[in-house]
C-alpha cells in the first residue's frame, strides 16, 4: 500500500524504538549501595545528613510548660533542696519550731542563693496547701520547660553524634520517669520524650530520682507520640519498641549502633497497640530468671548499654 513505508520503497524517516530495546538488553549495572536505594532507612538518613549540612532550620523550642508544685512537709522539703530539685520559693511558718530539719532545709535554700524566703502565717499556708500537713514548711517547684521533639535529635547532630532517645508510652509513675532520665543521660543519650496525656511529667518526684541527670537531660512532650515517631522515621531515625512478644533480642539488634530511638511501654500493659505498629522493630530482653516484665527504668537501662556499647 502506498501509506504502508515498510512495504513502500520510499525514504525517509523510519519509526523505530530510539534504542530503548538495545538498552534494556545491557541491564542497568551493579546493585546501588543502600545510601542510594529511594526508601531504604540509611539512605533516608543519607538524606536527613545532606538536608542538615545544606542548612538545618533553627531548633523549634518549647514543648510547653508545666504548673508549678509546692512539696510539703519538712523531709520532703529537706530531700527536694538536697537532691537539687529547682525551686523559686520557701515558705516558713511563723514561729515555727526550730528543729533540726527546719535548721537544715534554711541552709540549703541559704547556699542556693536564688531561693526566696517568706514568713507565712499557719492559716495561710493550710489553704496554699488544703490543709495537707505541711509541718510549716512548703516549696515552690517552678513549672518545667519541656523542649520540642524535634530539639532531641537536632541535639545530637549538633555534636556530631547518632540520636539516641529513649520515648515513654504510658508510663506513669514519676520516679520511673527520673530513673529513664538518670539512664539517659548515663549511657550518653540525646533526651527523652514523653506524651502530654497520661503520662508522668517532670514533677519534683521525676526529678529527685533523676539523681540531678534532669538539669542536663532534656524532657520533650509530645502531643501525640505516634505522630511524632512517624516523624522521627522520616528523618531516618529507626524506632525500636520494646515488646515481652519482640521477633528478635536486644542482643541481635544492629540498629542500634546508629539513630535511633528507643520506646518503652508501661510494666503492665506494654506498648499502646497504634505505638506498637509505628515501631520498625519490637525486641525483647531476654530473662533467664523468669520475670515477666522490668519497670521502665530498668528496660530502658538494659537497652540503652546495649546501644552504648555498641557506639563505643
Amino acid at each position: 500500500m502506498a501509506n504502508n513505508r515498510r512495504m513502500s520503497g520510499k525514504k525517509g524517516a523510519q519509526v523505530g524504538s530510539g534504542g530503548q530495546r538495545r538498552r534494556g538488553l545491557e541491564g542497568k549495572g551493579p546493585t546501588p549501595p543502600a545510601e542510594a536505594r529511594k526508601g531504604h532507612a540509611k539512605q533516608r538518613a543519607a538524606a536527613a545528613k545532606v538536608r542538615r549540612a545544606q542548612g538545618r532550620p533553627q531548633q523549634r523550642k518549647g514543648g510547653g510548660r508545666s504548673t508549678s508544685e509546692l512539696v510539703v512537709g519538712r523531709n520532703p522539703v529537706y530531700e527536694a533542696l538536697r537532691d537539687g530539685v529547682p525551686a523559686t520559693m520557701l515558705y516558713v511558718q511563723q514561729f515555727i519550731d526550730n528543729d533540726e530539719r527546719v535548721r537544715e532545709a534554711l541552709q540549703l535554700a541559704a547556699e542556693r542563693g536564688n531561693i526566696h524566703l517568706m514568713e507565712a502565717p499557719r492559716p495561710e499556708l493550710d489553704r496554699m496547701t488544703n490543709g495537707l500537713n505541711h509541718q510549716g514548711l512548703v516549696l515552690q517547684v517552678p513549672p518545667y520547660e519541656y523542649a520540642h521533639p524535634e530539639d532531641l535529635p537536632a541535639g545530637a547532630y549538633d555534636k556530631g553524634e547518632d540520636p539516641l532517645i529513649v520515648a515513654l508510652d504510658g508510663v506513669t509513675d514519676p520516679r520511673n520517669l527520673g530513673a529513664v532520665v538518670r539512664s539517659v543521660s548515663a549511657f550518653g543519650g540525646h533526651g527523652v520524650v514523653v506524651p502530654e496525656r497520661r503520662s508522668a511529667g517532670m514533677s519534683a518526684g521525676a526529678w529527685k530520682s533523676s539523681a540531678g541527670a534532669a538539669a542536663r537531660t532534656p524532657v520533650a512532650r509530645a502531643t501525640n507520640l505516634t505522630r511524632t515517631l512517624e516523624q522521627y522515621k522520616k528523618a531516618g531515625i529507626t524506632v525500636v519498641g520494646l515488646a515481652a512478644d519482640g521477633e528478635a533480642e536486644v542482643g541481635d539488634l544492629a540498629a542500634l549502633s546508629g539513630p535511633v530511638v528507643i520506646v518503652v511501654g508501661s510494666e503492665g500493659k506494654g506498648l499502646s497497640r497504634l505505638v506498637g505498629e509505628t515501631c520498625d522493630h519490637r525486641v525483647r530482653i531476654p530473662m533467664p530468671g523468669g520475670a515477666e516484665s522490668l519497670n521502665a527504668g530498668v528496660a530502658a537501662g538494659v537497652v540503652l548499654y546495649e546501644a552504648s556499647r555498641r557506639r563505643s
